[in-house]
């Protein structure tokens, strides 16, 4: 028995000496630096501990009843500890009902007009839609005019890192060609082919809904999920304009399809770890023209099927987060972005309505409600302090955190980036190496690992961490070159 004791203690010493390992590996590997100091302080600990175990064992200190005491003692709060952190904490019922579940009063649908893109890109001083608009919502005219002033969502662009900056912006406006031509109004929803125009294609729906997934993960989606469409979710009128289509300003948006198929793209943990500085938006750029590029394409490929309208950067006519909570790809954080499993919230977000039958995927409980409640971290490092520290509050209906999307949108204009240092900050954000999915593990389903790994990621990376540098093709420092 005690050898059997021995072998036990010794064994879970040597294990947490290995995960110490990999997490030393992981922190190297991802350059940061305070995590790699600490990370080797704890493998150099339990190395410390595996040696000064296996002295012991040598001077037959576990053969005296102290010393199986000693082992007992730790292998029984060993056990304890692991049973903690690996049980699971009742399931949040609110979160498997989906955007449902967030619901605690009546909902109004949105009116696209309202968004503060489409008050900033959309209405110009003296045309007519400016004057209705501000007939109706006075208490936003100054505001919005001095904000206006600043420029376009992200003011004067890289003003952050202007001039070192201004590459990094050559290159988001080039991804920005992309959206812009597909939302022209006869590219939004796409026309079946000839070859298909005399009747819809059937397909049972089990079918259309692998080909559909399949399809949308070819063309470069990291996850894909499919909900019926909630109406609540679909703008009432229409808002942004683009190409002088001003007849569709105001106008009511229907909600006669059935399914939303909704994606996401993983952003660069690298580019969105710069953050509020220009290559976090070259990024988003990035997956923007992506996720234009996919809507576009699946809405086309459904469109031969039956009918589909795509929703991307320069056309939504649904809001994306609560129909990606529908459709089972994650849950909705204190920043007021999607979360998921795998990326934490460093992804954007697509989709395509359409009313070709689907089966539709399952909201899920990945233990952000309570995870939120406690870290904190997004709304603690906000540089214009637009997320909440309080716990949430029923806006317009649903109970959530809200973001306060005036003053987020200011900040954008002063630094002339989409900021993102609450996706930075998140500490769902790390990237998917064996210690953090381990680490992922044990949070979404156990409230005691949310608890302690939000003080442990403190430790280690940083109660408010610093914007990290990328390669010199995308710094925004000044260039440097090497020595002849």
């Amino acid at each position: 028995m005690i050898n059997l004791l021995r072998f036990m203690a010794a064994t879970a010493l040597i294990v947490q000496a290995v995960i110490g390992l990999t997490f030393l590996i992981s922190s190297i590997w991802e350059r940061e630096k305070r995590a790699s100091i600490f990370a080797a302080l704890q493998f150099l600990g339990m190395l410390g501990l595996v040696i000064f175990f296996f002295y012991l064992q040598s001077i037959d200190f576990f053969d005296t009843a102290f010393g199986i005491f000693c082992l007992w003692a730790t292998l029984i709060s060993g056990l304890v500890g692991f049973y903690l952190l690996v049980r699971k904490t009742a399931w949040n019922q609110k979160a498997l009902e989906g955007s449902k579940g967030l619901i605690a009063g009546p909902v109004k649908r949105q009116d696209e007009r309202e968004h503060v893109f489409a008050r900033n890109r959309a209405l110009r001083p003296g045309s007519d839609q400016y004057k209705k608009f501000y007939q109706t919502h006075p208490d936003w005219e100054e505001s919005d005019a001095a904000r206006r002033q600043k420029g376009g969502p992200i003011g004067h662009p890289g003003t952050i890192d202007s001039p070192h900056g201004d590459a990094n912006v050559a290159a988001a406006l080039a991804s920005l060609n992309i959206p812009l031509y597909l939302s022209s109004p006869e590219k939004v929803k796409p026309q079946a082919h000839p070859h298909f125009n005399s009747e819809k294609f059937i397909m049972a729906p089990e079918e259309a809904t692998v080909r559909i997934k399949g399809f949308t993960r070819h063309l470069g989606a990291d996850l894909v999920g499919i909900t019926k469409l909630d109406p609540l979710w679909v703008y009432s009128r229409r808002g942004e304009i683009f190409h002088e289509n001003w007849d569709d300003w105001g106008r009511e948006i229907e909600t006669n399809h059935k399914f939303a198929i909704v994606f996401t793209e993983e952003m660069s943990l690298d580019m969105v770890g710069t953050g509020p500085h220009t290559p976090t938006t070259l990024e988003s750029m990035r997956d923007y023209a992506q996720g234009a590029h996919i809507a576009a394409q699946l809405a086309a490929f459904i469109a031969n099927l039956g009918y589909a309208t795509a929703n991307h950067l320069r056309h939504y006519e649904c809001m994306l987060v609560p129909l990606a909570v529908d459709a089972g790809l994650g849950e909705l954080g204190r920043l007021g972005y999607l979360v998921t499993k795998e990326y934490g919230p460093r992804v954007r977000l697509g989709a395509v309505t359409s009313d070709i039958p689907l089966i539709p995927d399952k909201p899920v409980d990945i233990g952000m409600e309570d995870f939120c409640k406690v870290c904190k971290k997004c709304a603690l490092c906000c540089p214009s302090g637009s997320i909440p520290m309080e716990d949430p509050t029923v806006v317009n209906g649903t109970l959530r955190w809200k973001l306060y999307a005036e003053t987020c949108f200011e900040y954008w204009g002063k630094v002339g980036t989409d900021c993102n240092v609450c996706m930075r900050v998140c500490p769902w954000s790390h990237a998917r190496t064996f210690p953090h999915k381990l680490i992922v593990a044990l949070v979404s389903r156990n409230m005691i690992a949310r608890r302690l790994f939000t003080v442990m990621d403190d430790i280690f990376y940083g109660k408010n961490p610093k914007a990290k540098l990328v390669n010199n093709w995308a710094t925004y420092k000044p260039w440097k070159t090497k020595k002849r």
